[in-house]
């Protein structure tokens, strides 16, 4: 377990994206994944009231509804950290302070529960003044709606921005950071973000750690995106570098007899300022790859070996 930046959430190295809740997972096939989950040792997990509104027949807040069932089901919310984020649901779109209270009541009422762990600002809104938006994020803390407060797609100088405001009025301060962050993607994140990070403590919790499902070794031609419905997101790796990138990952990944997707992972969880990356499964199969990640330990020739094909 590690503690995310500055709070008292103690998580697993691993946290499990609930993007594909409600999308390419259905209710009970989600069950099963968290269930299988939390077997494996797992605690965190990561969704957004958005998640899934780009599915047709879907309204929004459909992956927090699946989660709040599973925790009812189970009796387990103690046990579980939570985080969600706020700015895209069709209904509270932007971070205006009425919107993202609002917002946080939402989502607690999908999710069934009485305090969000982790709630993220999930997209900058610049046509919001920002200390409107850190004194709402505070006042959902001060009610203990919220426990802490991260951001999330915001550039460097804006998260900069946030804490300045919420240290000159005494609101609490973000401790988390969710940039898009993996081995095919390390910009800006490397040379920008990560220094604000390790400046204000704030723990980084990558997301989209498999780039769409290309660094599971899935997707290899142009004819291999039509395989899945994320297939055109991970299509876009398909380049030289990105391919040469896969070669290191499968001659890592059978020195250590574990799959490809478990050393992407290693490889990022062992990153400065990592404190989990966020993986997806839609189906309980994928499981085990993404929890052989939180234990393989990656020797320091073959960090610099990935580190030098995906510079």
């Amino acid at each position: 377990m590690t503690t995310i930046g500055t709070s008292d959430l103690d998580v697993f190295p691993l946290a499990l994206g609930g993007n594909t809740f409600g999308w390419t997972s259905d209710r009970d096939v989600s069950h099963a994944v968290l269930d299988g989950f939390v077997a494996g040792g797992g605690n965190f997990i990561d969704t957004a009231d958005g998640y899934s509104s780009w599915v047709p027949g879907n309204s929004g807040g459909e992956s927090e509804t699946i989660i709040g069932e599973w925790m009812a089901a189970r009796g387990n919310r103690d046990s579980v950290v939570v985080a969600t984020k706020v700015s895209q649901h069709p209904e509270f779109r932007g971070l205006a302070a009425a919107n993202v209270l609002a917002a946080a009541d939402a989502s607690l009422t999908r999710l069934g529960t009485d305090r969000i762990d982790l709630y993220y600002a999930h997209f900058d809104d610049d046509s919001v003044p920002l200390a409107e938006t850190v004194g709402a994020f505070n006042d959902l803390v001060l009610a203990g709606k919220v426990r802490y407060v991260a951001v999330s797609n915001y550039s460097a100088a804006r998260v900069e921005e946030w804490i300045g405001i919420a240290r000159a009025e005494g609101f609490a301060l973000p401790v988390a950071l969710q940039p898009h962050y993996n081995l095919v993607h390390r910009e800006p994140f490397e040379s920008e973000l990560l220094p604000v990070a390790e400046r204000n403590d704030l723990g980084v919790v990558p997301y989209s750690a498999l780039a769409s499902g290309f660094l599971t070794g899935k997707y290899r031609t142009k004819a291999d995106e039509s395989l899945s419905p994320r297939g055109g997101g991970a299509g876009a790796y398909l380049t030289p570098r990105g391919l040469a990138v896969l070669s290191e990952l499968d001659a890592i990944a059978d020195a250590h007899d574990v799959a490809v997707a478990s050393v992407a992972l290693a490889w990022l969880r062992e990153q400065p300022g990592v404190v989990a990356p966020i993986a997806s499964a839609s189906r309980i199969e994928q499981l085990g790859d993404l929890l052989a990640s939180a234990t393989l330990d990656l020797s320091a020739d073959e960090i610099a070996r990935l580190d030098g094909v995906s510079a």
